[in-house]
């Protein structure tokens, strides 16, 4: 009848799980839930939006994290490779969506990961040739980390690419023929940041469609924070 749907709130949940924990194809996920495939993307985009919306506010995360002890968290961006998307920057005709670094079309995504290594917070898609750094700063990850620096004493590490990026954030210095402390606090930052950012592979390696999206790449950065939410739920409680 009107308004009745092809499946059920259960076969929508296992549509959305299957497509982000195996990567199944639209035809043969629409297909099992008894509809068509664009029932299907209607369907898989509703789940993404509500998982979505259920992701931690950074702020709120970084004030419980400091409550619970946390010593560090750690900062890094990752590309999320996409189909070719060809869209021309207007200023200098380069491809908006196309990394040079990873020599890949995808979006970029920064993600926190709290002192074990687990994700704690994904940002907004930037697009594919923004630099980690410029991306941190636009999707307002940076304002939040400064603030946690600043207000908490709770401190950043990254990578040499997020080098000047302010208060807070510890990267290991740059040049050859470092002096024996300077040597010593690389290794040390570069062994805590290893730690910390096992959870970008936690992410795409627990859910397979992270690899490569073929939807708009727009819609990475709501992916990304509903992957966020599916792998925080399988967590124990600890």
């Amino acid at each position: 009848g009107i308004g009745a749907r092809a499946a059920s709130c259960y076969e929508q949940a296992v549509l959305v799980l299957r497509w982000f924990r195996e990567d199944t194809g639209m035809p043969t996920l629409a297909r099992d839930a008894g509809g068509s495939p664009a029932t299907g993307y209607r369907y898989l985009h509703e789940g993404i939006d509500v998982l979505a919306a259920q992701a931690p506010d950074l702020h709120e995360v970084l004030r419980a994290g400091r409550g619970d002890g946390w010593t560090h968290v750690v900062l890094d961006g990752t590309l999320i490779a996409t189909d070719r998307c060809r869209i021309k920057k207007p200023d200098t005709g380069h491809d908006l969506w196309y990394s040079g670094k990873h020599r890949a079309h995808g979006g970029n995504v920064q993600v926190i990961c709290d002192p074990s290594g687990a994700p704690v917070a994904v940002s907004d898609v930037q697009p594919g040739s923004t630099h980690d750094l410029t991306a941190a700063r636009a999707t307002g990850f940076l304002g939040a980390l400064h603030a946690a620096a600043s207000l908490l004493g709770l401190a950043t590490l990254a990578d040499k690419g997020y080098d000047g990026a302010g208060i807070g954030i510890h990267t290991p210095a740059k040049g050859a023929h470092l002096t024996a402390g300077t040597a010593c606090r690389n290794r040390l930052l570069t062994g805590l940041r290893a730690e910390g950012e096992r959870g970008i592979a936690m992410l795409k390696t627990r859910w397979k469609a992270l690899n490569r999206i073929r939807l708009c790449p727009r819609r990475i950065g709501a992916i990304a924070a509903a992957a966020l939410v599916l792998t925080t739920a399988e967590q124990p409680i600890r």
